[in-house]
């Protein structure tokens, strides 16, 4: 079991070794920055539920050790939304600001992804033992901003892509499961 938070990190890394492998190889082509855009969003979305699933996971079965894993996986959910932000801001708009403030502008979901990534930097700077002790029952409050974070991600993916909206709807009700199961059960006694 020791291996265990080893080995959920390395599987962690892995998009990040398949896109850069597929970069290498060519086989993003033909068009390598959206093929990255894509990848390291779904990422960052895919990480966020699999941690919003971590609780419900620990009510229904009473599975303990996934809660040691939540604060990685969060993390890494981060880490792949930076790297999402970044190869937009320098490998698709090339740091030209004028197209960025433009972008911002005209293409609401960039606005919604910022806020998620802005929402998932204060989740990550406040995710220490530090800011734990320091909030006191303020952080748990703080960090129910992911669900927010989440909300904000499947919104800006499903504003993405406009017509096809198979793929976002999944992640919608995957989200709207996960909410649904921290709904608290009255339990009628007859």
């Amino acid at each position: 079991m020791r291996f265990l938070k080893p080995s959920i990190f390395l599987l962690c890394l892995l998009p990040l070794a398949h896109l850069a492998w597929g970069l290498y190889s060519g086989a993003l082509q033909p068009n390598p920055v959206e093929a990255l855009l894509h990848g390291t969003g779904d990422w960052a979305l895919r990480l966020l539920l699999v941690t919003l699933a971590i609780t419900p996971l620990r009510r229904l079965t009473g599975w303990r050790r996934p809660v040691l894993w939540r604060r990685m996986l969060g993390l890494f959910s981060f880490f792949y939304a930076v790297l999402h932000f970044t190869i937009w801001l320098v490998l698709d708009r090339e740091l030209v600001w004028g197209l960025v403030l433009e972008d911002l502008s005209k293409r609401p979901y960039i606005m919604v992804g910022f806020a998620a990534l802005l929402i998932l930097l204060v989740l990550a700077i406040t995710s220490n033992a530090f800011s734990m002790r320091r909030l006191g029952a303020n952080w748990k409050r703080l960090h129910r901003l992911a669900y927010l974070a989440a909300l904000l991600g499947v919104l800006h993916y499903w504003w993405l892509v406009k017509a096809d909206v198979r793929e976002p709807l999944i992640y919608l009700g995957v989200f709207a499961v996960l909410m649904g199961l921290r709904l608290p059960v009255k339990r009628w006694v007859g």
